[in-house]
This record gives structure tokens, C-alpha cells and sequence, in this order.
């Protein structure tokens, strides 16, 4: 279930402790761009290519050029910057906001705010938090665990024991992120995270027993709020009739949110410790990304025997 986002400029205020000098009564406003924008050519009066459905900030740089500009052309600078569907403006480093600013914003009914940030520090605060709340993101059922570093999603058919492989491997010292359900996000264009949803965050359900609490059972070092998925095991009952990859050098993937991730699909049947062989393959992983991959040299050893 892939979802479209937004975030609420009320949440960016409260979240990253700014200051609101105006917003219209009884309307809220969102901002649906990734992206910022320095308002420096538009307080210059150049709106070609003007990026209006970002964030707008103004430093000081921009701040003290515009107190430089007569009373009506700046009258005439901010009728033609409000005019635009602007999610906020933010004034950055506590400057004080002048009143004809104030008056521009009422006047077209715009949301205005100020920081106590410098303003680079503030870009780089309000990016990293607009990444995060607005990157592509999707909501899948499995388990995501991490074992020796490495993010393993568990998927499988219901009821073939995803959730009480989570538990064993959490009991050999392992950290459960999510259960049943894995919110996962896609960050800088090549990385994906999950993570619980907030009600689900540090429960488990296991049949038979119910629903449990992770972090009061075994501790907080048995919970991880969010980890980067680096391998997909999908778990599925044996079948006799199906091959199975023996050596390890078929390669398979799976597509989450555009990005391919390696996927391994572990057969099950009475007998065969999952939780072990979820370890195993996070280890061998581990390897292959160290530049070690054990079923190559295995078969270049093989070819030497055979020419020998």
C-alpha cells in the first residue's frame, strides 16, 4: 500500500520549534516538495522559474538587500511573492520581521514564520526532516529484523512462522523493528528503511499467546526503531517439487519502491531451524559486501580441481 504524502505546516512549527508570526485563521496549509527555496531573486523581483510550491526562506544576506529597496517597489515585491500559492515563508537567524512583510502575508492570507537558526543550519534541519516525512514510502506485510548489522525483511505466506523466527532470533541477542506490518521508506533515491508503525512500534503477535511487548520482555537492546533492509528472505513450505539453489549463485531480487534488494527464498519444513539460516544468510551477506562471496570461490576451486 504505497502512499501519496503531505505535511501540514503546523507539524514542521511544532516539530522543529519555530515561530509563527501569522497563519490565516481556520486553514491549513501543506507542502507537498522535498525541495527549499532561498528567496533571494524573488526579493530582487525576478520570478522567472520561481519555485513557489517549496518552502520560501529568507537569510540575512536577502533580508538586509531588501531593506535596501524603496517602500513601494518592496510593497510591490511582496504582492508579487504572496501572489503566489506559497506553502511558508521563513525568516531565518531571529531577524526582526517588518511590519510591511507582516501586512503582505495578512493581506494575501499566507502563512509567515521565523527561526532563531542560522539559516544554513536551518536548510539543513528542514531538508533532512521534509526527506524523511515526504520520501516515497510503502506498507508491507513481513517482519524486519536485524541480525549482525544487517536489515533482513522475513516474508512469507501467513502463519508459516515469520513472527516466531523474529522471536527466536531476538532470544539469541538480535533486535526485532517491526511486526506483521513494515512501513517502508525510500531516502536519498537509493536507500530503503523501515520501520513499525507507531502503534505496532516493539509489539510482536504470536499464536497461541498473543500480543507482546518486545521492549519489556527483553530489554530495549531487543528493539530497533529503524533499519536500512539490505536483504529479502521469503520463507515458503517445502516443496518436493521445486528446485532449489543449492550453491548460492542464482541471484534474485526484489523490487521494493524502484530499488532492487537481494532476496533469498528459504524453504521451511518440520526439523529445519529458520531462525539459524536467517542467520547464516545475514553473515554471508555481511561477506558479500566485504567482497567475499563464498559460492564464487567455491566454484573457481571446483574448476581448478577439475582442470587439475
Amino acid at each position: 500500500m504505497e502512499s501519496q504524502e503531505r505535511v501540514a505546516i503546523s507539524d514542521i512549527v511544532r516539530d522543529l520549534d519555530l515561530n509563527v508570526i501569522y497563519q490565516p485563521e481556520d486553514k491549513e496549509f501543506f507542502v507537498h516538495s522535498q525541495d527549499v527555496n532561498r528567496t533571494g531573486l524573488a526579493l530582487a523581483g525576478y520570478f522567472e522559474y520561481f519555485s513557489f510550491d517549496r518552502i520560501q526562506i529568507i537569510g540575512k544576506g536577502e533580508y538586509t538587500y531588501f531593506k535596501n529597496i524603496d517602500k513601494e517597489r518592496r510593497r510591490e515585491i511582496l504582492d508579487r511573492l504572496f501572489s503566489y500559492d506559497i506553502p511558508a515563508l521563513v525568516i531565518t537567524r531571529g531577524l526582526e520581521v517588518d511590519e510591511d512583510i507582516i501586512e503582505a502575508a495578512k493581506r494575501h492570507e499566507r502563512v509567515l514564520i521565523s527561526s532563531e537558526r542560522n539559516t544554513t543550519r536551518f536548510i539543513n534541519k528542514i531538508s533532512n526532516y521534509l526527506d524523511h516525512r515526504l520520501a516515497p514510502r510503502v506498507t508491507i506485510h513481513g517482519v524486519l529484523v536485524d541480525v549482525y548489522g544487517i536489515g533482513v525483511l522475513i516474508k512469507g505466506e501467513s502463519s508459516i512462522g515469520k513472527s516466531e523466527t523474529a522471536l527466536e532470533l531476538i532470544q539469541r541477542g538480535h533486535r526485532l523493528v517491526a511486526d506483521d506490518a513494515v512501513e517502508i521508506i525510500k531516502l536519498d533515491d537509493d536507500r530503503l528503511v523501515g520501520q513499525a508503525p507507531e502503534l505496532l512500534r516493539h509489539y510482536m503477535e504470536i499464536r497461541g499467546i498473543g500480543i507482546i511487548d518486545v521492549r519489556s520482555l527483553y530489554g530495549v537492546g531487543a528493539v530497533k526503531n529503524m533499519k536500512e533492509i539490505s536483504l529479502v528472505l521469503h520463507l515458503e513450505n517445502w516443496n518436493q517439487e521445486k528446485y532449489y539453489d543449492r550453491l548460492g549463485l542464482d541471484k534474485e531480487y526484489e523490487k521494493i519502491l524502484g530499488k532492487e534488494v537481494e532476496k533469498l527464498v528459504v524453504p521451511v519444513k518440520p526439523g529445519r531451524n529458520t531462525a539459524m539460516i536467517v542467520e547464516v544468510a545475514a553473515m554471508n551477506h555481511r561477506q558479500k559486501i566485504m567482497g567475499y562471496d563464498a559460492a564464487v570461490e567455491f566454484t573457481k576451486k571446483l574448476a581448478q580441481t577439475i582442470q587439475k
